[in-house]
């Protein structure tokens, strides 16, 4: 009889029940990973709360995942027992259009481990080793498993260009709004500021190094901008990090004409745009959607070289048993919550 091992799997919105399968063996190209943590984002709480539009369920989640090698199948070579990694989650086709272009990100029929296809919320995980990146020896597993988000930050600032020398506004200080203030900063950016209505975050972000930290509840957008870049400049990039109406009405209201608007944001509801001060400032409205293989390997030299700090935005820990709980934490506490990771093993 094969051994067995956990998997919680949520049944049902705000519902998580933890089963007993069988562990997996790799098969051809494959490698099984005993899984260390899994972090929780912004989207996995949309699943949480029935939002999310492309998941049906039951769905075990955990795309933020990072673990150790335990065995490889054959022909594998790149990877060998006792390797860090974490996968790159995504599950594309790669014959349609975007695939051959080297958009596999927004594959026609993508799949993300988590969603659409079940992910690492169990005890072993099976994967293709051409979708796994190898992490430092020295990086810890909470930090392997914030490798996924960073890379969505990382591949956001990359779609804004240039940065050196840019002031750059990030509407949003949440985990992925922090990584991109971050990211911002290690590549090049002159000044970076971020706005939340949520002291705590601004806190976190002023720990991690952000220039300017502004609540917009308590001090004007408008005039801050002018203050810090100039009364002209005003921003040069905009990063939409809220996922709220309110979030991407500031943007729109607050952009200097003519400014690129990176859309990084997970909705949970369908906004609206003001399409006429669009139209006439000449703003450009640009969606990010992931992230490629590459986006990683940059995101881990980020974290090696110091130029971002992951520690500061772990708020919380939960043991694999108490799934369930760490959404209530999340649900209940969001004043006081950035990432929360559930230690699988």
């Amino acid at each position: 009889m094969r051994e067995k091992m956990k998997q919680a799997v949520m049944t049902a919105p705000k519902k998580i029940e933890i089963e007993q399968v069988c562990i997996p063996s790799p098969e051809k190209g494959e490698v099984l990973i005993h899984i260390k943590q899994i972090g929780i984002c912004g989207s996995d709480v949309h699943v949480y709360h029935g939002l999310h539009p492309y998941v049906s369920y039951p769905i075990v989640q955990g795309h933020e995942t990072s673990g150790e090698v335990v065995a490889v199948g054959e022909g594998v070579t790149i990877f060998k027992s006792g390797d860090k990694v974490t996968p790159e989650p995504q599950v594309f086709c790669g014959k349609c259009y975007p695939c051959k272009h080297g958009l596999y990100n927004i594959c026609n029929d993508l799949k993300v481990i988590g969603f659409q296809q079940n992910g690492s919320a169990c005890d072993y995980f099976v994967y293709p080793a051409d979708r796994l990146v190898k992490l430092p020896e020295s990086m810890s597993y909470e930090q392997g498993a914030m490798i996924e988000p960073l890379a969505v930050a990382v591949r956001a600032v990359k779609k804004a260009g240039d940065l050196t020398g840019k002031d750059v506004l990030v509407m949003g200080a949440g985990p992925i709004g922090n990584l991109v203030a971050q990211t911002a900063i290690g590549i090049g950016a002159a000044s970076v500021m971020i706005t939340d209505t949520n002291g705590f975050r601004l806190v976190k972000a002023s720990e991690c190094g952000i220039d300017h930290v502004v609540n917009p509840l308590v001090e004007d957008l408008g005039e801050k901008l002018k203050e810090v870049f100039g009364k002209e400049k005003k921003a040069d990039i905009i990063f939409e990090c809220t996922g709220a109406q309110t979030g991407l009405e500031a943007v729109i209201k607050n952009a200097r004409k003519g400014t690129d608007i990176i859309i990084v944001a997970v909705y949970g509801h369908a906004p609206t745009v003001d399409m006429a001060l669009v139209n006439e400032a000449e703003l450009r409205l640009i969606g990010t959607a992931r992230y490629n293989i590459d986006d990683f390997q940059t995101a881990i030299d980020l974290v090696t070289n110091e130029m971002v700090k992951l520690s500061p935005l772990i708020t919380d820990s939960f043991d694999f048993v108490d799934y369930i709980k760490a959404y209530k934490k999340i649900e209940n506490s969001p004043e006081s919550t950035m990432k929360v990771m559930i230690k699988v093993n």
